[in-house]
């Protein structure tokens, strides 16, 4: 699986708000960008992003910043990812230009069923769960 920068940094904004959800103050870009060590500038496309893909919203001025638009646990990171990133081309496209032997027929099966896999798995991880990994409570501990 290869992800950009940005859909890793949105993540990780994303986690940012949803630590934060249910506060009534939204929280300030300059305050995840410093806490992560994040541009600032680049931060504000991420959000930006996220915020017309109906993930997050935004309340303009002094005491402005950003919240999440839906439940922690409502929010999966493929909904993430796909926000930022485009989806996933077949992880088999180099080989639709080869003749189609057995070979080539199971290596793309195989291939697709990985990736499909791959995305069913990022559904079903939602940020309520990368929270509940995240307080601190010794050491973290994630497993896919």
């Amino acid at each position: 699986m290869r992800l950009s920068a940005k859909a890793q940094y949105a993540c990780v904004a994303m986690v940012e708000l949803a630590c934060n959800f249910g506060e009534r103050a939204p929280v300030h870009l300059k305050s995840i960008a410093e806490n992560h060590g994040i541009s600032q500038r680049f931060l504000v496309q991420i959000l930006l992003q996220l915020k017309g893909s109906g993930l997050v919203e935004s309340t303009r001025g002094a005491a402005g910043g950003y919240q999440l638009a839906r439940a922690p646990k409502e929010i999966t990171l493929a909904e993430i990812i796909h926000a930022i990133d485009q989806a996933p081309p077949p992880a088999f496209s180099a080989l639709a230009g080869l003749h189609s032997t057995p070979a080539v027929q199971v290596v793309a099966h195989v291939l697709q069923e990985v990736q499909e896999r791959e995305q069913q798995r990022l559904g079903e991880i939602t940020l309520a769960a990368l929270v509940k990994h995240s307080q601190p409570s010794g050491e973290l501990s994630y497993q896919i």
